[in-house]
């Protein structure tokens, strides 16, 4: 009987015979093979071994899972762990998915929209892996201007056909960031912001996933009341730029990765090529009948023009982005890493200040403990007393800080002798008292274009007595208003153009939409006005701001059209279009018998009225109540899907249903599998002389303690525990009579 193989292949090389034909499954003769000699084997079991190995080279076999869930799991492993120090990141810079991840969000910034992984061409992915390759090796270089490992999708040039003067201009001038770079800054920012993310301070709120401004604005209110000592600093001048080692050591207090290291210190210190504009060279005068630009299909459309203007709204605090070397996006992060040291400091000070008072004090637990006093007034603050509780609170917002001090002013002036020594040491920063002042409520502070100021209060509060009888009694306390400031409102509006004057403000035409119709016109204010009402949602006069937001936009359109169709003043205007300019101005009698018609027919544009043209229509202050203890959504999940992975949760769960007697849906439905199967029957199925039967077993067999659990259980229709058949019957037959006869 002769030995037999099977052999899978195209072609095979034997010692002394070639194989060109492509071979099908076949039968080989293992004699003749065993004749040339063991060599041949041992080469057909190398050859079948190569072909499962996986292709290094091939980005195919290297997306093992979704990007995204890669980055999910970074930070469920960072947030597990928040004080751990991070050894190693190589193992996710070397995660091909969070490559091709970084990729697609920057060819989204690129060409305004998100690329598919299927939309991504085999060449793109060869190029990707040789950056990977390039970052993992150390032949990576920040700032390249011609030699590329992967280029923009939009980007056609051709390197090698470019003359000298263009290459001179490329490596001299001021250029943007390469597409290569961005996306190593964006992998990582994936890779360094989970880590970071779980060991920030809860006081800081700039350049984070989920804190806005808004955030500190209810946090205030809920944190600052009863304060009469506020200390603002400006601390933004380290935005600017700050020595590369100060960064390193931060990042090297949390990440002692020498790969991501290397990365980040040839990003700081790097230079970035600027052009320098000469003195004596002429500005180029703009040519007269230039043609209109036209975007192509895959070039972002600008941010429109109603968006523009509110980002010119944009507070002092907000308006300075951090840009350090070749960073990029990284910047504000390590901006936060660099200020965190700050922001705990703060916190230890802040438990060091805290001394309450166990009479009439509404603070008499540290943060995060449980709150006494009267908790229908959350702001609510008593002022009467000699003995009052000292206590301190801060937050960061970018570079800005706000201090709040209830106590004497000293101590808020020692506080302020400490931050300028610690600045000077940790940043170098050289402050004062004038960078620091302390100003008193009284004076009103300003904070994010909000003024922060004291209402006194006397409401009714009612305490329970010892003998449980209720005492009302009239208090005096303080509440904290947060308004917006008008002066700086119409000090924005001066700086678009919009408002003329101090004293009796003038809206001026908006001449930028001249050449736009009167629906796109409408349309374009009415979002900013929206925009406009949700910026101001927490200011305490919201009504006043938002009308006088809408008064300078309606006069400011009204003039714009009444030069536009000439009609000489806004009363005319106003008496065409109507209040809310609705009316389209075309026709100077108003609205045509024809317009509607050629509304119905689609042939014209539907004109929206201007909104909050009255106060009562603007909204009410949002007054909702902010949390103790608040976190974004999303860390809030992250902790509960923690705490819920944990195995001491699920045993916590299972003893607290035992003791009330309850029972999980997955044990109760597997409780009646095993019934039906034991008994071999459905329960629906038994007849009713069964059931009596059952009745009469049941009432025999009480006295023994096994059958005590079932006829208990019987008696709760809504509990299925391991019974035998009798009790199952008596258990139906005690629920409620339902349309089919039980």
């Amino acid at each position: 009987m002769q030995k037999h193989l099977v052999v899978f292949g195209s072609r095979i090389y034997f010692s002394s015979t070639k194989i060109t034909k492509p071979i099908l499954p076949k039968l080989i003769n293992l004699g003749a093979l065993e004749q040339n000699g063991g060599s041949s084997i041992r080469f057909l079991s190398s050859m079948s071994m190569q072909r499962r190995l996986p292709d290094l080279d091939d980005p195919s076999t290297l997306m093992k899972e979704d990007g995204v869930a890669v980055c999910s799991t970074m930070w469920i492993e960072n947030f597990r762990e928040p004080d751990r120090t991070v050894t190693s990141v190589q193992e996710y810079l070397r995660r091909f998915e969070l490559w091709v991840l970084a990729y697609q969000k920057v060819c989204a910034d690129e060409m305004g929209t998100f690329m598919p992984r299927s939309a991504i061409q085999k060449s793109a992915y060869d190029d990707l892996l040789a950056l990977r390759n390039a970052v993992l090796d150390s032949r990576f270089k920040w700032g390249a201007r011609l030699d590329f490992f992967i280029r923009s999708p939009k980007d056609k040039t051709d390197l090698g056909s470019l003359s000298k003067r263009k290459i001179k201009a490329i490596l001299t001038t001021t250029q943007p960031a390469a597409f290569q770079d961005r996306i190593v800054q964006e992998v990582l920012y994936m890779i360094l912001e989970p880590i970071y993310e779980a060991r920030f301070s809860q006081k800081s709120y700039a350049f984070r996933p989920g804190r806005t401004p808004h955030t500190v604005f209810r946090v205030i209110r809920r944190n600052f009341a009863g304060y009469l000592w506020y200390i603002k600093g400006d601390l933004s001048t380290i935005l600017d730029g700050i020595k590369a080692g100060m960064v390193i050591d931060a990042l090297l207090r949390d990440v002692r990765d020498k790969k991501v290291i290397d990365l980040m210190k040839a990003a700081l210190v790097t230079p970035v090529i600027t052009s320098r504009v000469n003195a004596g060279e002429k500005k180029k005068t703009k040519r007269k009948n230039q043609k209109k630009k036209e975007l192509a299909d895959d070039e972002p459309k600008p941010d429109p023009y109603w968006l523009k203007t509110f980002f010119r709204f944009a507070p002092e605090e907000a308006e300075k982005l951090p840009s350090w070397g070749h960073c990029g996006i990284l910047s504000p992060l390590l901006a936060n890493i660099c200020f965190d040291e700050l922001d705990h400091w703060m916190e230890g000070k802040l438990k060091d200040f805290y001394r309450p008072v166990t009479s009439k004090a509404i603070w008499n637990s540290p943060e995060g403990g449980e709150e006494q006093g009267n908790t229908s007034w959350p702001e609510f603050v008593p002022t009467n007393g000699k003995d009052k509780t000292r206590k301190m609170d801060y937050v960061r917002y970018g570079g800005h800080i706000l201090i709040g001090v209830r106590g004497p002013r000293a101590d808020a002036a020692t506080l302020r002798k400490q931050l300028i020594e610690f600045c000077d040491q940790k940043y170098l920063l050289k402050l004062d008292h004038e960078s620091l002042p302390i100003e008193h409520i009284t004076k009103g502070i300003m904070f994010l274009d909000h003024v922060l100021s004291r209402r006194v209060v006397y409401p009714t509060l009612r305490v329970t007595a010892a003998g449980g009888k209720i005492i009302s009694e009239k208090g005096v306390g303080t509440l904290l208003s947060v308004t917006a400031s008008m002066k700086q409102c119409m000090k924005t509006f001066r700086k678009l153009d919009f408002l003329k004057g101090d004293r009796d403000p003038d809206p001026q035409p908006c001449f930028r939409m001249f050449h736009a119709t009167q629906a796109h016109t409408n349309a374009q204010m009415n979002k900013f006005l929206s925009t406009m009402v949700e910026w101001y949602r927490y200011a305490d006069n919201r009504k006043k701001i938002v009308n006088f937001c809408s008064y300078i936009i309606r006069g400011s359109l009204a003039k714009l059209y009444a030069a536009k169709y000439k009609l000489r003043s806004r009363a005319k205007v106003y008496k065409i279009a109507s209040r809310t300019l609705s009316r389209p101005l075309k026709e100077k009698k108003g609205v045509s018998p024809e317009y509607h018609n050629l509304l119905r027919m689609g042939l014209v544009d539907s004109v929206d009225g201007l909104h909050y043209t009255r106060m009562s229509l603007v909204p009410d202050t949002d007054h909702k109540p902010f949390p103790r203890g608040w976190r974004p959504d999303h860390e809030k999940v992250l902790m509960e899907y923690i705490r819920l992975e944990d195995p001491k949760t699920l045993e916590e769960q299972r003893n607290c249903l035992k003791e009330h007697g309850l029972i999980s849906p997955q044990d109760q439905i597997s409780m009646v599998v095993w019934n039906l199967k034991r008994n071999a029957v459905s329960v629906d199925q038994l007849p009713l002389d069964t059931k009596e039967l059952a009745l009469s077993l049941v009432e025999e067999d009480s006295d023994s303690k096994s059958n005590e659990s079932y006829i208990t259980s019987a008696k709760n229709p809504g509990i299925c525990l391991d019974e035998p058949i009798t009790c199952v019957i008596k258990r139906i037959t005690n629920a409620p009579r339902r349309e089919h006869g039980f």
